[in-house]
């Protein structure tokens, strides 16, 4: 007998339910990453204030789209001395990237990047024969595991150490299960440095972008996207549109609450990058592409986005600024990480976010396990209405599963 959609799904989550590896890896982690978030709240109340103001912000940029977006591809080309691209949907973006890399097989880096996930980027380059990396440790891990990211902020906090020690021996890196956590940093490390120094193009994506100037924000702790934003001579940047922030300063206040609500606050970096490198040391004449990279491609990407604007439950999804505070709080994500999810997002925010971009066929099977408890919506920074988006989704499940 053919299994249903959502019995696939709870199929899933009992399967997850009963891998003591996996549960035990949430647990770990979830233990340390509320409390921290608890901890930096009290200590930095501001955030909160900021949070507030961020939230008033994106709605007026979601209510401007097509001004804001518009506003800041100008901004890229004129003031940024970039190239700017819209790409409506998957293959419009793939195509871009494809164009700018050329069909010489490169070595290309990349930064952390769920946009990038639902584009199945990684796969994509590889399969054309480019040599890919995923800088990002977390990530890194996930690309060698060949798994999916489990939760949208660490990829890989599923991930006891023991299996990591697995992961790193199936590709080489010569590591041992008496090792600590740092030793194992530091041969990942050693495995990624000569990847830097070799590649052709980088790839990021962006926490915001602002659309007075085209300037691009990225906040990272592990020193990775600076390298692969600074080592290559081509810098692709892919940006989702929700990550517009009118000004450099609402740009920056985002990076602020996102790395906040985290549990990852002071963040160790916060890249401002508003083009390709330049120099001005020879008779203060700007030149472009001086010891960073020599050309620096920002794609804007749509992936459904716009469309959701027209829905007043979805559109509010738009507000995420993708902390993930909302999954380790969840009851089912606790059980099942992003097993419980589309093909890319999971946990809460992963019902609005699949919806969107996969389609309401996917994200209505999945909203028949929320609990509608209202913890998710409690603990979000952006106060997006999650239970109001799984219910919204559950009155869709007839409609949508024939």
């Amino acid at each position: 007998m053919r299994l249903t959609k959502s019995e696939e799904i709870l199929e899933k989550i009992l399967e997850a339910a009963n891998d003591p590896s996996l549960r035990e890896g949430l647990n770990r982690s979830r233990t340390l990453a509320t409390a921290a978030v608890s901890k930096i709240l009290a200590e930095w109340s501001d955030l909160t204030d900021l949070a507030n103001y961020i939230r008033e912000v994106k709605k007026k940029v979601i209510e401007n789209i097509n001004y804001y977006i518009d506003k800041t591809m100008r901004s890229v080309e004129e003031k940024a001395r970039g190239h700017a691209y819209f790409a409506r949907h998957r293959e419009e973006a793939l195509k871009i990237i494809n164009d700018i890399i050329g069909e010489k097989k490169r070595i290309i880096v990349k930064a952390k990047s769920m946009v990038t996930e639902e584009l199945k980027l990684r796969e994509f380059l590889i399969e054309r024969g480019h040599e890919v990396y995923e800088t990002d440790i977390g990530e890194f891990l996930i690309q060698i595991s060949r798994d999916k990211p489990m939760h949208i902020i660490a990829p890989a906090i599923h991930l006891t150490k023991e299996r990591v020690v697995k992961l790193l021996g199936s590709v080489g890196i010569e590591v041992n299960e008496s090792m600590g956590h740092a030793e194992l940093v530091a041969k990942i490390r050693e495995f990624l440095r000569e990847k830097y120094i070799k590649a052709d193009i980088g790839i990021s994506g962006a926490n915001s972008i602002a659309a007075d100037t085209g300037s691009i924000f990225l906040v990272f702790n592990e020193g990775n996207i600076s390298l692969v934003t600074t080592f290559p001579p081509v810098h692709i940047a892919i940006v989702s549109i929700e990550k517009i922030m009118p000004t450099v300063k609402d740009a920056f206040i985002q990076t602020l609450v996102q790395s906040g609500y985290a549990g990852l606050y002071p963040p160790t970096y916060i890249y401002m990058i508003s083009g390709p490198s330049s120099t001005a040391d020879i008779e203060y004449q700007r030149v472009y592409g001086a010891q960073g990279p020599k050309e620096l491609h920002v794609i804007l990407y749509d992936g459904g986005r716009i469309n959701s604007i027209n829905n007043a439950v979805l559109r509010e999804q738009l507000l995420c600024i993708r902390c993930g505070r909302c999954e380790f709080h969840c009851p089912i994500w606790n059980v099942a990480g992003n097993i419980w999810g589309g093909d890319v997002y999971g946990g809460p925010l992963g019902l609005g976010w699949t919806a969107i971009t996969e389609g309401l066929d996917k994200a209505v099977s999945l909203s028949i396990f929320c609990l509608l408890d209202g913890i998710c919506k409690e603990v979000c920074p952006m106060k997006i209405d999650i239970p109001n988006i799984a219910r919204y989704l559950k009155t869709k499940y007839r409609e949508v599963i024939k």
